[in-house]
C-alpha cells in the first residue's frame, strides 16, 4: 500500500497493490483510519521497535554496571581502609601524610585523593600533602 500526493486539492492516489483509486481530501481521514491505523503490522512493528528500543537500553545499563562492578568494589576497599587509618585513635589529632595513605590502598596520589574526600576526609590548610577527617579536623568558621 502507498500514497502518493497529488497538487493540494485535486486528490491522493492510493495504491493497494493491485489497482489505484482517487481519493479527495475529506476521505483522506476514513481511509487513513480504516486501512493504514486499522493494519495489525503498523502496530505490531512499533510495539517491536519500542521493545527492541528499551532491551538495547536496559543491557546497556546492566552491561556498564558489570563492567564497573569490580572498580566500585575495589574503591569501597580503598575507602573502608582509608577511614580505618584516619579514625586510628593513635593518630586522633595528627595529620596522615597522602604518600603513606597512597602507599597502604595502593592508589595514586589523584585517585587516593579522590577517595579521601568520599570518606569524609579534607587536606590540611598549612601542612601541604597531610589529610584527616572533617570530623576531627573541621573548618574554621570563615567570615
Amino acid at each position: 500500500m502507498g500514497l502518493l500526493t497529488h497538487h493540494k486539492g485535486i486528490g491522493i492516489i492510493l495504491y493497494t497493490g493491485k489497482k489505484g483509486k482517487i481519493v479527495d481530501e475529506a476521505n483522506i481521514t476514513q481511509i487513513l483510519t480504516k486501512e493504514v491505523l486499522a493494519d495489525p503490522g503498523l502496530w505490531i512493528g512499533l510495539i517491536g521497535v519500542a521493545l527492541g528500543a528499551g532491551l538495547t537500553l536496559f543491557s546497556n545499563i546492566i552491561f556498564h554496571w558489570i563492567k564497573e562492578k569490580p572498580n566500585r568494589d575495589l574503591d569501597n576497599q580503598r575507602m573502608e581502609i582509608l577511614k580505618i587509618m584516619l579514625e586510628d585513635d593513635k593518630f586522633e589529632y595528627k595529620w596522615r601524610n597522602i604518600s603513606t595513605l597512597s602507599a597502604v590502598i595502593g592508589a595514586s596520589k589523584e585517585e587516593t585523593k579522590r577517595l579521601l574526600i568520599k570518606v569524609g576526609a579534607r587536606g590540611s590548610e598549612t601542612d601541604e600533602g597531610k589529610w584527616g577527617l572533617i570530623s576531627k579536623h573541621p573548618l574554621p568558621n570563615i567570615e
